[in-house]
């Protein structure tokens, strides 16, 4: 908002008295407070799909560090058992924050690849494997950015979190595309 002499104002501020007496009131909310601007409920129910995406990716993950053979494997069993650990921190983040805003964290494994943005492909080779991480990892990012850009300024605790989460998926990407690389060419 631009005042008369062409600066622009900064926004309001509370009063400290007001902060603290509107601390007061409804503490049993939590982090939750009236400058919340999301809805706590509709960010509960998406960071339930995020808790089960990573779920799902963790599950994925372990499986390939277990299941990959073959000569050239030990590097990608490395690989994929270093994503299944980062993948079970960010799950773990994501509950703590359904945590946070009231809600309680769906572990059931009763429709958890319902609920996941990504799947549960094994594959029968190594690059199979490879390629199905690389699949997820990319599903991953888009829908990581798109909650990124629905949660702006609403909500910026939960949007800062996604943010981290995205760019060790985009790591992971790039890691499942090295592999791929390099593997693709033992292969064919």
């Amino acid at each position: 908002m631009a005042i008369a002499d062409g600066t622009i104002a900064k926004p309001f501020l509370t009063d400290v008295e007001v902060l603290r007496s509107q601390a007061r009131r409804h503490m049993e909310d939590g982090a939750v407070t009236p400058t919340y601007r999301g809805d706590v409920n509709q960010t509960i129910a998406i960071l339930q799909t995020v808790l089960a995406t990573e779920i799902v990716c963790v599950l994925r993950y372990t499986q390939h560090s277990i299941a990959a053979s073959g000569l050239a494997s030990e590097g990608a069993k490395a690989e994929f058992a270093e994503h299944a650990r980062e993948e079970h921190e960010h799950a773990l983040a994501v509950a703590e924050r359904i945590n946070q805003l009231g809600g309680t964290p769906n572990f059931d494994p009763e429709g958890l690849a319902t609920r996941a943005a990504s799947q549960y492909a094994l594959g029968d080779t190594l690059v199979e494997m490879i390629r199905e991480n690389l699949v997820a990892e990319r599903i991953a990012i888009d829908h990581y950015r798109e909650l990124i850009r629905y949660f702006g300024d609403d909500d910026p605790t939960t949007r800062a979190m996604l943010e981290e989460i995205l760019a060790v998926e985009e790591e992971h990407a790039d890691d499942m595309t090295s592999l791929l690389g390099a593997h693709a060419d033992r292969s064919g």
